[in-house]
């Protein structure tokens, strides 16, 4: 009996060494992401469905939004457990270039997507944007009081009436460190002192400041344009300005995504990354409640989500905006402490 079980199982093994036994193998991704959970989920949700990879995902908290992935991601630099990073705006996905946490990776998706939303060495890729907007209580404000400028809110007439996330996190630091780039470290902390001097209201996070000023408990606020379309879409009394149009112009923040240096699943990555960055998902994220904004051209979108080509927007390099963070956060720190 033996004699034949031997030879058989032999062949078996054989066979299964040339590939020839089937034997199901989980694939799975981990991501990072500080793009609110309800825009995210359902895109990654679909990637996992599409692709049959199982998707782990990471969320931030609003207070601490973008920067409390980024220290986790630093952490973890050794012993890496996450294998993509979608971060919702720009200067600190650059950080994580100069600390060693990415690896290059040229995606094929990414062919059309305008050179200034490349890194030039492939360390990170940006896609669907945001505006950094005032938002305005309709039923505080009328037309013909509405700042033009984020410079007029200095004056006395704005007293106490604005509010401002705290300017160490998420897309308000980056704005605070494009400004040290457009208008210099002098200009730009004189400009700070004097809304500081003017009683700005500092809350936990961009959606507080939609919050209160939906709720009437301020007229004007900074913010991103995608929490302005959320209220507007739920038919909420507040509209948009986009500031300094005629000037300075408004800053264009865009989503970008980057590879994390020795991730464990490099492959299902790559697959991760080649999705996010697909016309499909510009699409999809166009037409959702963030009303983000395509980088490229000839994406479909709809007629309330702004046209790139059509607005005048803040010149700034990236890349330095990304090397003023930590000075602009160590001012603001000091001025708006809490």
């Amino acid at each position: 009996m033996m004699r034949g079980i031997l030879p058989l199982l032999l062949a078996i093994a054989v066979v299964c060494a040339d590939g020839g036994c089937s034997q199901k193998v989980d694939r799975e991704v981990v991501i990072y992401t500080s793009l609110d959970q309800v825009f995210s989920e359902p895109i990654l949700n679909d990637f996992e469905k599409a692709r049959g990879i199982r998707v782990k995902v990471v969320y931030d908290v609003e207070a601490s939004k973008t920067t409390g992935l980024v220290n986790r991601l630093i952490a973890e630099k050794e012993r890496p457990k996450c294998d993509v990073f979608w971060n919702s705006e720009i200067a600190r996905t650059i950080a994580l270039k100069q600390q060693g946490v990415l690896t290059p990776y040229r995606s094929p998706a990414a062919e059309d997507i305008p050179e200034t939303f490349r890194d030039k060495e492939d360390y990170w890729i940006g896609f669907s944007a945001r505006a950094r907007v005032l938002i305005y209580n309709r039923l505080l404000l009328q037309e013909q009081d509405l700042p033009q400028s984020i410079f007029e809110l200095t004056e006395p007439r704005w007293h106490g009436k604005v509010v401002l996330a705290y300017p160490l996190f998420g897309t308000t630091a980056t704005q605070i460190a494009a400004l040290y780039v457009a208008l210099g470290r002098d200009r730009t902390e004189a400009y700070l002192k004097a809304l500081n001097a003017n009683n700005v209201v500092i809350v936990n996070g961009n959606a507080v400041v939609r919050d209160v000023v939906v709720e009437g408990q301020f007229p004007l606020g900074f913010t991103d344009s995608d929490d302005v379309n959320v209220a507007v879409q739920s038919g909420k009394p507040v509209g948009l300005i986009l500031p300094d149009d005629k000037g300075l112009g408004t800053l264009l923040i865009p989503n970008t995504v980057a590879l994390i240096k020795n991730g464990p699943h490099p492959k299902e990555a790559r697959e991760l990354i080649d999705y996010l960055l697909s016309r499909e998902v510009e699409n999809r994220l166009a037409f959702s409640e963030a009303a983000q904004i395509p980088v490229r051209a000839g994406v479909e979108k709809p007629p309330n989500v702004l046209d790139i080509s059509a607005i005048t927007w803040m010149k700034v390099d990236y890349q330095e905006v990304a090397e003023k963070i930590h000075e602009a956060g160590r001012f603001c720190q000091t001025l708006f402490a809490r």
